[in-house]
C-alpha cells in the first residue's frame, strides 16, 4: 500500500456554526459541497485537502482549556508566518489572552521542529497547529 496523501481530518462538534466561523471566518477555509449525510456538518477546502467537521456532541472532546502543542493536534501550513500571527491577532488570539478566553497563542518561532509554530483552540477544544517554512523576524 502506497499512500498519497491527506485526504480530509474530521473534527467533532458541539455547535457547527460556532465551528464555521472559526474555521472559515478566523482561518479562511472555503466551504465545499457535502453529500446529504444522516448527521450535520460541513466540508471545508484547504488546498488539495478538507476540513470536515462532524457535528457529534457525545465525542471526546478536551476537558481543559490549555494549549497543549503535544496533545493530539493538526497543522497547516502558510506561507508567511508573520501575516498568520497578524491575522490571528487581528481576530483578537494573542499571546497574553487568559488560558479560559478560547484566544490564547502559544507561538514557538525557534522550535524544535526547525520552523516556526503557533498554536490555538477551536471552539470545541481540538488544538490547531499553524506553521510556515520560514520565518521573518520581528
Amino acid at each position: 500500500m502506497k499512500i498519497q496523501a491527506v485526504h480530509h481530518v474530521a473534527i467533532a462538534t458541539r455547535d457547527l456554526e460556532r465551528s464555521l466561523a472559526f474555521y472559515s471566518g478566523v482561518l479562511g477555509l472555503v466551504p465545499a459541497p457535502r453529500p446529504a449525510f444522516p448527521v450535520s456538518g460541513a466540508w471545508l477546502d484547504m488546498g488539495s485537502t478538507q476540513v470536515h467537521l462532524v457535528v457529534h456532541p457525545e465525542a471526546t472532546f478536551r476537558t481543559n482549556s490549555d494549549i497543549d502543542n503535544n496533545d493530539c493536534h493538526f497543522a497547516l501550513r502558510v506561507e508567511d508566518f508573520d501575516a498568520a500571527l497578524d491575522h490571528l491577532n487581528r481576530h483578537g488570539y494573542v499571546e497574553n489572552a487568559p488560558e479560559e478566553s478560547g484566544r490564547k497563542l502559544l507561538v514557538k518561532r525557534h522550535g524544535p521542529a526547525g520552523f516556526p509554530q503557533v498554536y490555538l483552540l477551536d471552539p470545541d477544544g481540538h488544538v490547531v497547529e499553524i506553521n510556515a517554512s520560514s520565518s521573518s523576524e520581528r
